[in-house]
């Protein structure tokens, strides 16, 4: 069998910003035939993989972007005077 297919694919995946159906469908592909799963629970598999990196990589972003702008985390804010450290005199 020629690679033509899985490049083919590869590069599709990559055009369409993809990258967990890139990383996981082979893995995932042999887990649900070993597991008797037809092909829509391995494509609900797999859309539910990306779906969850990215909302993980969302998550990062913010993360990110808040710390950049001098933004204090939310639970830092919620501080009350008396939650902080006594003074040194």
């Amino acid at each position: 069998m020629t690679d033509t297919p899985k490049i083919l694919l590869a590069d599709h995946l990559k055009t369409l910003k993809l990258p967990t159906f890139l990383r996981e469908y082979e893995k995932l592909g042999r887990q649900c035939a070993a597991e008797g799963q037809d092909h829509v629970q391995f494509l609900a598999r797999l859309v539910a993989l990306e779906l969850i990196d990215r909302e993980r990589r969302m998550v990062e972003r913010r993360i990110k972007a808040a710390s950049a702008t001098g933004l204090e985390p939310v639970a830092a804010s919620w501080r009350t005077p008396d939650d902080q450290e006594p003074r040194q005199l």
